[in-house]
């Protein structure tokens, strides 16, 4: 049975879904300096949401995006066993830095998500959390998949979050011999990456459901592979990564060729842009070049536990629009991406019918999804 993508929404620093599209086509960028003191952090940008008010502010992204994927798509919750599925990266841990310096109470259950998904879809019959690192809304889409797939719930909301917080970007900032202040993904001057914040969700439903009440079907979900192969505490494996592609090919039931476009990781970082490439290159095979390959990173930084969706849902728009955005920041491809059709400048004008959507995080925790134009 067909699993469709029948809504969704974004909130990234460039708006909300159509915002942020017609930004990635413009070639914006949301980075811009840090508003907070960066003395201490190694890093100075950042791609923010320009948002004052305090305290869970992944969390009310987050309810903004599930009600606004439910009303996208026009579900109708009554009576329906609705689960939500969030990947995060770092669930509330601002809440915890703000608590640990000082800053008010925390109660562990305001790290997570339950109750604010409930404020917005109380007929949610359960809300599971997954927190996969940079991969974490991929592996939520498999979640919410199985889930269709075993008959436990009618419809999913896959969802996605993640806010910036003081003990990632010194992680980040630890880890940059530079400070960089833009995301160059598969470009020979990449200085690495910035954190990005946002949410994303959408929602998932047996094709013939949704076709039988007259709603739109936006896209199709093929299939998601996963794989963890612990190949390092941050740095990706090649091999690991290829192992996920071709997982993901074959429960979606797709071959190399069938691939129009790819949405990459591409985090603008030493170690993942030459692992990306090979292991595309390796996997596509006699089609590489075929695909058209892209990335947002560089126009909205790294979302963390809600780049995954992002992405996703910048692939079915390129179907939907017949454009696709460019890679903000490259200039020069690097080596390992030669055989690649990198999309760089203006945007691409094309109308995919299958898409692959790349999301690897620390650990060798890897996921790749790959959706089809609507029939």
């Amino acid at each position: 049975m067909p699993t469709a993508i029948s809504g969704f929404d974004v909130l990234s620093c460039l708006g909300d879904a159509e915002a942020t599209f017609r930004a990635l086509l413009r070639g914006d960028t949301g980075a811009g300096p840090l508003r907070r003191d960066t003395r201490r952090l190694g890093v100075d940008h950042a791609h923010q949401i320009d948002d004052d008010a305090e305290g869970r502010r992944a969390s009310r992204w987050l309810a903004r995006v599930v009600a606004g994927a439910v009303r996208a798509a026009g579900l109708d919750t009554d009576g329906r066993r609705v689960a939500v599925v969030v990947g995060t990266g770092l669930r509330e841990l601002p809440e915890a830095e703000r608590w640990w310096a000082g800053g008010g109470a925390l109660t562990l259950p305001e790290l997570h998500f339950g109750a604010v998904v409930r404020g917005v879809l109380p007929a949610a019959t359960e809300v599971l959390t997954v927190s996969n690192a940079c991969a974490a809304s991929g592996y939520a889409l498999a979640v919410g998949a199985d889930l269709l797939a075993a008959d436990e719930a009618d419809a999913v909301v896959v969802a996605g979050c993640d806010s910036i917080t003081d003990s990632l970007l010194a992680a980040i900032g630890r880890g940059s011999a530079v400070r960089s202040t833009a995301v160059r993904p598969f470009d020979s001057g990449r200085a690495g990456v910035l954190l990005g914040e946002g949410a994303a969700a959408v929602v998932i439903e047996p094709e013939a459901t949704v076709l039988a009440e007259g709603r739109e079907v936006l896209a199709r979900l093929h299939g998601v592979g996963l794989s963890c192969d612990a190949h390092h505490e941050t740095a990706p494996d090649p091999a690991g990564i290829a192992a996920c592609m071709r997982d993901a090919h074959r429960r979606a039931g797709v071959v190399p060729a069938d691939v129009d476009l790819v949405v990459a990781h591409g985090t603008g970082t030493a170690l993942n842009d030459p692992a990306e490439a090979a292991a595309l290159t390796e996997v596509l095979g006699e089609a590489c070049g075929r695909a058209l390959v892209t990335g947002i990173k560089g126009a909205v930084g790294h979302t963390s536990g809600a780049a995954a969706l992002m992405s996703l849902v910048v692939a079915v728009q390129a179907m939907h629009r017949g454009a696709v955005p460019a890679i903000r920041g490259l200039a020069e491809p690097i080596p390992e991406a030669e055989r690649l059709a990198l999309v760089a400048g203006p945007p691409a004008a094309a109308r995919p019918l299958v898409a692959q959507i790349d999301s690897f995080g620390f650990g060798g925790v890897n996921a790749v999804a790959l959706v089809g134009a609507a029939p």
